[in-house]
């Protein structure tokens, strides 16, 4: 089957549609029944093309479609066939016998690791999908401590396995270092003319190719001779992992053990995320599919062997661990939302307990992201479409039970992260841990007239995108995305170009402020007089700088009243307005004293405004007779980067004006300790050197390198620094 999907790619391939089965949408009724499985890896690593030949070898697809081609199931978003690369989670279900398997094509890139994790959020088990061609990075390995310490179960692919540049053993090899010991292929390749073309199985001890259909024959003395010490390998894994205490002894005094017996074991520890199998696959030629079905079907648990995420009612009091039970109380939660003009919002859903059924009303809460412009919200929804999807393509189903994802549409108010149950008892689960976007990319209209344009769809996006940040700068009053790099920021701008918004980027102003760097004298003179009633205010001040975050004082000296009393407070209002505006650089000014100390009034002329605005030209006018020093934000940095990086990262420290104050070794329990540890770097770093800092740390670190941030201080700017923002 696969090879005559290979030939037929190769004389042009249809859509999707056009190359799908009819396949049934027809839902579990049974969580056992159900396999939630994550495809987890880096970007280029082969997980696209490995679930269309998955839906291939089960029956759904005809032929493969390609990333080129943009025909892919799994890759349906415009910015998926733009960028030809995953940026979004995607949920493919696979029939294998009775079960259905729904596996979650994540997005292999550091800036979707939202995604990433939402995709790890719905699934049961994580299939790491890893290139014999680019081997094991860095953020794979960080990628598996993440799945680490969460306690889910784990396997490796080695896909590609038929390109010219495979190395299949060097690759497993690096697995094993960088993931630990208990990673054991489970199957070694058979070669034949230089290419694999098939899996020798170390328990059965059977061979399997890719042909059409695919055939099973017994190993040659050689193929055995040649697994023997993998075979042993595998067998002494499982029996360290097995709970039958008597099974070593039985091994060490040369007993058979049954293949039953091991078989039973392996999945008991695969599933208790122990042991991690793994296999060889290439989606061409169709070696290692049906090995991996059978993983994925055996070995991999069902939703009934994981443990809910922890659930709160509404006033946060604690709810008792709920079962995977489709007559539990209704428990779900939206893992993604898209925006589609005809169906509205469209919410994957990841039950986890109960059963929905379609026309039922339900309670959609949403808490804890309000930092991210996602205020807290509740409210009723009916259910008028109920779905199962594959892809982009969404097909009726009357109900979906605990353990299934679904899809529902036309949902009003649903945003990722919301917590589906019932109304009559409302719940919310747990939110996970979302990624901090920490690139700012402003952006404005191309005319004024797309500006409420712009800030109607910046609103449908943001709330189907908990990734990214949109924030109205009080003091640039700049229109600021943060976003997770550059790649996530393009995908943002192209979902807003395709609302029709007529959208582009500017440069992003550093919010600084002004002081002043030493005490001055001024008087602000506010006299007009052009007939009839005039203005006249003259005040004298004197101006002296303040530590740093002390703000603003205003004193009265005034003696003899030379400045009536009702008008003192009128000459605060103007110094006050003139610091909003600032006095050289446009800046608000800060951390000051003003004295008044003297001044005039008119009987008559004299008025509040007078004297506002010779408060305000006092202020302009002890500018300009004394120095004003401009300040930036400072941030308190921690750099979190593998020990090989740490002195690369310290040298770019020093290039961007960053005062190192101290590092720590970041201690984990890990399956392989000693490999890729973690050091923690303390820094102060001026804001305007951490624009684009998410993106050159990646570079620096190859993509394994997280930092966060947090405001620190306001500290002077150096005099040659100053001269650039101040032109800029």
């Amino acid at each position: 089957m696969v090879g005559k999907g290979t030939q037929e790619a190769a004389k042009g391939r249809g859509g999707a549609e056009q190359r799908r089965a009819s396949v049934s949408g027809a839902p579990a009724s049974d969580p056992a029944m159900i396999r939630n499985v994550a495809l987890v890896g880096r970007s280029g690593a082969g997980k696209t093309m490995l679930t269309e030949a998955l839906l291939m070898a089960t029956g759904a697809l005809t032929r493969l479609g390609s990333i080129e081609a943009g025909n892919t199931v799994s890759d349906s978003d415009p910015s998926e066939v733009h960028q030809q690369r995953s940026v979004a989670l995607s949920v493919v279900p696979l029939t294998v016998g009775d079960l259905k398997v729904n596996l979650l094509d994540t997005p292999g890139y550091a800036d979707f690791i939202g995604e990433m994790r939402a995709g790890l959020r719905a699934a049961d088990a994580a299939l790491f999908v890893v290139s014999a061609v680019d081997g094991v990075d860095t953020a794979t390995t960080a990628l598996w401590a993440e799945c680490e310490r969460i306690g889910m179960p784990r396997a490796v692919v080695i896909s590609r396995v038929d390109h010219p540049r495979a190395g299949y053993d060097a690759v497993l090899a690096a697995c094993r270092e960088n993931f630990g010991a208990g990673v054991l292929p489970v199957y070694v390749p058979v070669r034949g003319g230089g290419a694999i073309t098939g899996l020798l199985g170390l328990l059965t001890g059977t061979v399997s190719d890719a042909s059409t259909p695919p055939a099973r024959r017994p190993a040659t003395e050689a193929e055995l001779l040649d697994s023997d010490l993998a075979r042993a390998t595998l067998i002494e894994g499982i029996i360290a992992e097995s709970e039958d205490e008597t099974l070593l002894d039985r091994y060490l005094g040369g007993a058979e053990i049954s293949l039953d017996t091991l078989t039973a074991d392996l999945e008991i520890a695969v599933a208790r995320g122990s042991l991690f199998p793994v296999l060889a696959t290439s989606a061409e030629t169709g070696v290692g599919l049906a090995e991996l079905l059978e993983l994925l079907t055996g070995a991999f648990p069902s939703p009934l062997e994981r443990p809910l995420p922890p659930v709160t009612g509404l006033a946060g009091e604690s709810v008792g661990p709920l079962p995977c039970d489709p007559a539990g109380p209704l428990v779900g939660e939206v893992v993604r939302t898209t925006l589609d003009s005809f169906l509205g919002r469209v919410c994957l859903v990841r039950l986890f307990s109960g059963t929905l059924r379609e026309d039922s009303i339900v309670h959609i809460g949403g808490h804890g992201l309000a930092d991210r412009g996602h205020q807290d919200h509740d409210s009723d929804e009916r259910v008028t479409h109920l779905q199962s999807p594959l892809g982009a393509t969404l097909r009726p189903v009357p109900f979906s039970v605990a353990g299934d994802i679904c899809a529902l549409t036309r949902l009003t108010d649903a945003e990722t992260g919301d917590s589906v149950s019932d109304r009559e008892h409302p719940l919310l689960v747990q939110a996970w841990e979302m990624p901090e976007p920490l690139m700012p990319v402003a952006v404005q209209g191309e005319a004024h007239s797309d500006e409420d344009a712009l800030a109607k769809s910046l609103g449908k996006v943001a709330a189907v995108d908990p990734t990214l940040r949109v924030e109205r700068n009080p003091e640039t009053h700049q229109l600021v995305l943060w976003c997770m790099g550059e790649a996530h920021a393009e995908v943002v701008l192209d979902r807003l170009r395709a609302q029709g918004v007529h959208v582009q980027t500017v440069d992003v102003i550093t919010p600084l402020r002004e002081t002043f760097a030493a005490p001055v004298a001024a008087r602000g003179r506010y006299v007009k007089q052009s007939g009839g009633h005039g203005q006249f205010g003259i005040c004298d001040i004197e101006v002296e700088p303040l530590e740093r975050g002390a703000g603003f004082e205003f004193v009265n000296r005034v003696v003899g009243g030379v400045v009536p009393g009702h008008y003192i407070e009128s000459v605060e209002k103007g110094v006050r307005a003139q610091m909003a505006r600032g006095v050289a650089a446009g800046f608000p000014v800060v951390d000051i004293r003003v004295t008044l100390v003297g001044g005039k009034a008119h009987s008559v002329d004299s008025s509040d405004a007078a004297f506002q605005s010779a408060g305000a030209l006092a202020l302009r006018e002890a500018a300009a007779a004394g120095r004003i020093q401009l300040l930036e934000p400072v941030s308190a940095v921690t750099i979190t980067v593998p020990d090989a990086y740490v002195g690369p990262v310290m040298t770019d420290l020093s290039t961007r004006r960053g005062h190192m104050t101290g590092t720590t070794s970041v201690a984990e329990e890990r399956t392989n300790p000693g490999v890729d540890e973690r050091t923690e770097i303390n820094a102060e770093i001026p804001d305007a050197e951490l624009l684009r800092y998410a993106i050159e740390l990646r570079a620096l670190t190859a993509g394994s390198g997280t930092f966060r941030r947090r405001y620190l201080r306001h500290e002077p700017v150096p005099a040659k620094v100053a001269s650039a923002a101040v032109q800029a």
